[in-house]
């Protein structure tokens, strides 16, 4: 089995919805799903880091971890923002707008979301 992470869903549909449009704008895509649970990969593939978005197992509501937050690598710039611009038009909501992030180094370039169920994501390019 290759790396994986798992984030928390409360509603699956929604949330689905937002990381197949997400995703969709650094090549990664679904490759198995099931009720509650959907898992992501680079090119749908199953190969690699993967992405768990399911309902948590225990039935208690999906929360998202205070210091917790995924990180996506993006080709260039362009998907930075695709990346951004995918989150809010589907649910998402803003935890830092696109720009040059020069205390991470000269050339990071970033944005934070968080997901419908509040869970916080980063797409980053650092060529």
């Amino acid at each position: 089995m290759d790396h994986y992470v798992t984030v928390g869903a409360n509603d699956s549909e929604v949330s689905n919805a937002f990381y197949d449009a997400v995703l969709a704008t650094i090549d990664w895509s679904s490759h198995v799903a099931f009720p509650g649970w959907r898992a992501y990969s680079r090119d749908g593939t199953g190969k690699g880091m993967t992405l768990w978005v399911c309902k948590p197992f225990d039935g208690e509501p999906a929360r998202a971890g205070n210091g917790a937050m995924t990180g996506f690598a993006a080709a260039n710039r362009d998907q930075v923002d695709a990346f951004y611009r995918a989150a809010m038009a589907h649910g998402g909501q803003d935890d830092g707008a696109p720009g040059l992030r020069p205390h991470y180094g000269p050339d990071w370039y970033a944005a934070y979301v968080r997901d419908p169920s509040g869970n916080k994501l980063a797409i980053v390019h650092n060529p």
